[in-house]
């Protein structure tokens, strides 16, 4: 079963369930997932699919600051339960020790020495690591790599 698929039949559990947070947070899911279907006339496979579900994941970790820092505690509570429905969806993420290890690989895989190098290094760290790393935590132990 392709993880699509799971997520359709997350949906039907959760209408169902009358579970009405979780169904609109799969819907939202799977119209961003049939939006770039029609868009790019493509099937999406599993990656694809886990880089859309990274994506959502990122602009509720976003709207969950914003809304903290303007003391919205409904609103962050809302996007949190989001974000713990997405994250579901996600497959099993290296530990920030495993990345370290990864980077460090390519690093002296392709002899990248300085920062000059930081596109050149996260071009090939996102086709091997894509969708089993925070890009987030990637970038910063790239940086960190080619500093040192």
């Amino acid at each position: 079963m392709t993880l699509k698929d799971q997520i359709t039949e997350d949906m039907k559990t959760a209408m169902r369930a009358k579970d009405a947070p979780r169904l609109l947070t799969i819907r939202g899911l799977l119209a961003a997932c049939k939006q770039r279907e029609v868009d790019e006339r493509v099937v999406l496979d599993d990656a694809a699919v886990v880089a859309i579900v990274d994506k959502l994941i990122k602009q509720r970790k976003d709207s969950i600051s914003q809304f903290a820092s303007a003391g919205r505690t409904d609103l962050v509570d809302k996007e949190t339960a989001e974000l713990l429905v997405l994250e579901g969806y996600l497959p099993q993420r290296l530990s920030a020790d495993e990345v370290t290890a990864e980077v460090r690989a390519i690093v002296s895989e392709l002899g990248a020495t300085g920062p000059g190098d930081m596109g050149k290094v996260m071009a090939a760290v996102k086709a091997r690591l894509a969708g089993k790393a925070d890009m987030g935590l990637v970038s910063a132990t790239v940086k960190q790599a080619l500093a040192g």
